[in-house]
């Protein structure tokens, strides 16, 4: 038995993924089964505290990870853990245009991103999985990766303005036009079972909540696919990209309550996001200018910090007297990705 513990898995003993897959279902059932039982609004107090708690969490984690695996991997995961975080509020604009187009009301919509954080823990896994095997396999993948992310951030910093128009959205057109949906909630039920219109018997119909977690889903898979490489940017060692990118979207439910009343305050981190990501790429090819191993980790942490710091400050200045410029307001579409 001691064997299988300590067995390498993606280069890691066994028993450090078994440790954190543990810990994450411990975490989920937590959050499913005692804070947040019932269909109830969570309140910004109490979003605000679950974000610390999680934030705080993510951070002890990183403290694990640099006492077990070093002080280079301490700082890789605490980096990724930024930013990951950082790119996640992407998903919050688009969540909250999603919910207020479909109409769900506050105290279903934490029912919709419990489940879509289980989508997204198996999806990540995929990716990243995925992602790991390539870079070990062909290692100029990395800067095809870096690549994607300076184009990436470029087009956001300044082909980013467009507005997405969900009423138009394939996914959401596809399922309309060819699955039975209602036209109104049903509770906090995805499905339920109505009569057919032509036959008069009882038939499964997908709610508008349904709809929801859909699009949350297809959302995160949008964004993952910059969000993925960018942490690869940050280090190749599968266990610190999935765990720094876990822990991240784990808080993502509690971030999206305190933050969708105050989104128009943060109008120029999209601005932030895309230098950030622009970075990111380049000092894969900076590292290999001036021949480095691999870009100075601490180095990365501070100008992450500065580049996200920057974006936050000048968002809470320029906004301080009401709305934000109608430039600078940050769009919910699915453009992130898209480059």
């Amino acid at each position: 038995m001691d064997a299988f513990f300590y067995a390498l898995f993606l280069g890691k003993p066994v028993w450090m993924w078994l440790g954190f897959a543990a810990l994450v279902v411990m975490l989920l059932a937590l959050d499913l089964g005692v804070l947040n039982r019932g269909s109830r609004e969570i309140g910004v107090r109490k979003s605000l505290v679950l974000s610390a708690f999680y934030i705080v969490l993510g951070l002890g984690f990183g403290g694990l990870v640099w006492a077990q695996l070093g002080q280079q991997a301490g700082i890789e995961y605490l980096t990724g853990f930024v930013v990951e975080k950082s790119l996640a509020m992407d998903n919050v604009f688009v969540i909250a245009m999603i919910f207020g187009y479909l109409a769900i009301p506050r105290e279903y919509q934490h029912r919709v991103l419990f489940w879509g954080i289980l989508g997204v823990i198996v999806l990540r896994a995929i990716m990243i999985g995925f992602g790991a095997a390539l870079v070990s396999e062909f290692a100029w993948v990395l800067y095809v990766f870096a690549a994607f992310l300076i184009a990436t951030g470029v087009k956001m910093l300044f082909w980013g303005g467009e507005k997405t128009d969900l009423s138009r959205n394939p996914v959401l057109r596809f399922m309309r036009r060819n699955f039975r949906v209602t036209d109104r909630l049903h509770g906090e039920r995805f499905f339920v079972r109505l009569p057919h219109p032509k036959t008069g018997r009882l038939a499964a119909w997908m709610t508008p909540l349904f709809l929801a977690l859909v699009l949350v889903e297809i959302a995160d898979l949008v964004f993952a696919v910059d969000s993925v490489p960018a942490i690869f940017a940050i280090t190749t060692d599968p266990y610190i990209v999935y765990t720094s990118n876990i822990f991240a979207i784990l808080g993502l439910r509690a971030l999206y309550f305190a933050l969708a009343a105050v989104l128009h305050r943060f109008a120029y981190l999209k601005q932030a996001l895309a230098i950030l990501l622009v970075f990111i790429g380049s000092k894969v090819f900076v590292a290999d200018l001036f021949g480095w191993t691999k870009f100075p980790a601490e180095w990365s942490l501070g100008v992450t910090f500065a580049i996200l710091g920057a974006g936050v400050a000048v968002s809470l200045w320029r906004t301080r007297g009401g709305q934000a410029p109608a430039a600078a307001v940050p769009t919910t579409g699915l453009t992130r990705a898209d480059a």
